[in-house]
C-alpha cells in the first residue's frame, strides 16, 4: 500500500481493523522470512552434496552468521521500535535522527566484526566447535562469509526500520531478491564453477550486497524516512533507546549463536555425523519457525504505533489474535515434522545413515514442543515493541540461553547423545514457564491503563 506522507501512514496504522492490519503487514514478512530461511537452508542442501565434513562446516559457521545477524537485529529492532513509537506520537524529527544513528552505527560495527574475524579466523573456527577434519572447510567458508558482514548488519537495519514504519512490502523486496539470487548462485558456483564450499560462501556474500543495494532503493518509496548522514547525531540518549529496544534481539540472536557453539561442541563428542545431523535439524527448525517470526513481525509495528498512541486495546487484540493462530499453525507443522522427519533429513544428506538417524531423532523431539513457541515468540515481540526491555530480554534469553546452555552442558553428561537431541525441546518447556508470568504482568498493566482512561 502506498502512502503520500507519514500522517497518512499513521492514520492507517491506528484506524485499520487490527486483524486485517496484522495480516496485511504479516504477509510480506512471512514470505520474506520463509525465503530468507530457505536460502540459509540452500547452503546446507547443496553443500551436503559434497561430503559430511562440508555439511558440518556450514553448521559450525552458522553461529558466526547468527552473531552478525544479532548485531544487525540489535540496531534494527532497537532503532525500529523507537521509530514506530515516535511516529505514533507524531514526533517525526526524532524518528529521523534515530534512523540515521541506527544505520550508520550498524555499518561501523559490521566493519569491526569483519576485520576481527579475518584476523583471528583459525582460532575462531576452533572456538566455534570445528574439529580438525572439518577445519579446512570451515576456514574456506568463513573467510568469504565475513566479507559480507557490513552488508548483512546494515541490511537488517534497513529491513527492520522499514517494517516498523509499516512498509513490510518494500522491505520484503530487498530481502527476498537477495535470497532468490543466493539460491540461484549456490549450485552454479559450487558445482558448475567447481568452487565447492567456497562457492556457497560467495553466493551468500554476493546476495547480501545485492539485498543491501535494493533496500537502499526501497527505503525511498512508500513514505519512508530517508537515511541522511546529516541526521547522524550519536548521543547517549539514542544509544540508551537502542539498547532498551534492541537488547532482546541481541540476547535472542547472540545466545542462539552461543547455543550453536555449545551444541556443536556437545555433538562433536559423538563425531562429525552428529554435528552434521544437528546442523540439518537446526536449519529445518529455523525454516519452520521463520513463518512464526514473520507473523510476529507483522504484529510488531501494529503494537508499536498503537502503544505509542495510547491505544492499548488494539495492542491486546492484536496480541491474542497472533497467539491463537500461531498455536494452530505450529501444531500442524509440528505434526507434519514428526511424521516426515526421516524424509526431511534425507533431503540434506541421503548417503550417510548415521547423520539421518541422529537428525530424525532430534527433529522429532524438537517438533513436539513447537506449539509452545506461539506464546514465547509473540510475548517476546510484544514486550520488545512496548519498550519493556528488561522483561523482553529475559524472555528472549531463556530459550537458547538461560535454559538451553545449562541443559546442553548437563543433559549429555547423563544421557549421552540422547541428551543432545532432546535439549531444545526441554528448553522450550522451561521457557514457557518463565515467559507466561512475565507476559501476563504487562498485559494486566495495559488492561489497568485502559480502565483508568475509561
Amino acid at each position: 500500500m502506498k502512502f503520500a506522507n507519514a500522517d497518512e501512514k499513521r492514520n492507517y496504522m491506528l484506524e485499520t481493523p487490527v486483524r486485517k492490519l496484522v495480516c496485511t503487514l504479516a504477509g510480506p514478512t512471512i514470505l520474506s522470512m520463509l525465503i530468507t530461511s530457505f536460502y540459509n537452508m540452500a547452503d546446507t542442501f547443496f553443500v551436503g552434496r559434497i561430503d559430511t565434513q562440508a555439511t558440518g562446516a556450514v553448521g559450525v559457521v552458522f553461529s558466526v552468521m547468527a552473531i552478525i545477524q544479532a548485531v544487525g537485529f540489535f540496531f534494527g529492532h532497537g532503532s525500529g521500535n523507537y521509530i514506530s513509537r515516535k511516529l505514533g506520537a507524531k514526533e517525526t524529527e526524532e524518528a529521523e535522527k534515530m534512523a540515521a544513528v541506527g544505520f550508520f552505527t550498524a555499518f561501523i560495527a559490521g566493519v569491526v566484526l569483519m576485520a576481527a574475524g579475518l584476523i583471528f579466523i583459525r582460532p575462531l573456527a576452533y572456538l566455534l566447535g570445528s574439529t580438525d577434519t572439518i577445519l579446512p572447510y570451515t576456514v574456506a567458508y568463513l573467510r568469504i562469509i565475513l566479507l559480507g558482514t557490513p552488508a548483512m548488519t546494515t541490511s537488517l537495519v534497513l529491513n527492520n526500520q522499514m517494517r516498523y514504519q509499516g512498509s513490510a512490502f518494500y522491505a520484503m523486496i530487498g530481502i527476498v531478491s537477495g535470497a532468490v539470487l543466493n539460491i540461484i548462485l549456490d549450485p552454479l558456483l559450487i558445482f558448475n564453477f567447481g568452487l565447492g564450499i567456497a562457492g556457497a560462501a560467495m553466493a551468500t556474500t554476493i546476495s547480501q550486497y545485492v539485498s543491501f543495494i535494493l533496500l537502499l532503493i526501497m527505503i525511498r518509496k512508500g513514505g519512508n524516512m530517508q537515511i541522511r548522514f546529516c541526521n547522524f547525531k550519536p548521543s547517549l540518549y539514542f544509544y540508551k533507546e537502542i539498547i532498551r529496544g534492541g537488547t532482546p534481539s541481541l540476547c535472542r540472536q547472540g545466545l542462539a549463536s552461543l547455543a550453536t557453539i555449545f551444541l556443536n561442541r556437545a555433538a562433536g563428542f559423538y563425531g562429525d555425523a552428529a554435528i552434521a545431523g544437528m546442523s540439518i535439524v537446526s536449519r529445518i527448525s529455523m525454516f519452520a519457525n521463520s513463518a512464526l517470526i514473520g507473523f510476529g513481525q507483522g504484529f510488531q509495528p501494529v503494537c508499536g504505533f498503537n502503544y505509542g498512541a495510547g491505544k492499548n486495546n488494539r495492542v491486546l487484540e492484536a496480541f491474542w489474535f497472533c497467539v491463537k493462530y500461531a498455536f494452530v499453525f505450529l501444531l500442524i507443522v509440528g505434526t507434519a515434522g514428526f511424521v516426515f522427519a526421516p524424509e526431511l533429513v534425507t533431503l540434506f544428506r541421503k548417503d550417510d545413515l548415521e547423520v539421518i538417524e541422529v537428525g530424525t531423532a532430534a527433529l522429532r523431539y524438537q517438533v513436539i514442543a513447537f506449539p509452545l513457541n506461539a506464546w514465547i515468540v509473540m510475548c517476546n515481540m510484544m514486550l520488545q515493541s512496548v519498550g519493556k526491555g528488561l522483561k523482553a530480554s529475559i524472555v528472549a534469553s531463556a530459550r537458547q540461553g538461560l535454559c538451553f546452555i545449562p541443559l546442553i552442558l548437563i543433559l549429555p553428561h547423563f544421557l549421552g547423545l540422547f541428551g543432545v537431541e532432546i535439549c531444545q525441546a526441554v528448553s522450550d518447556v522451561l521457557t514457557l514457564v518463565i515467559s507466561v508470568p512475565i507476559g501476563m504482568s504487562v498485559i494486566r498493566e495495559m488492561q489497568r491503563q485502559n480502565v483508568g482512561k475509561a
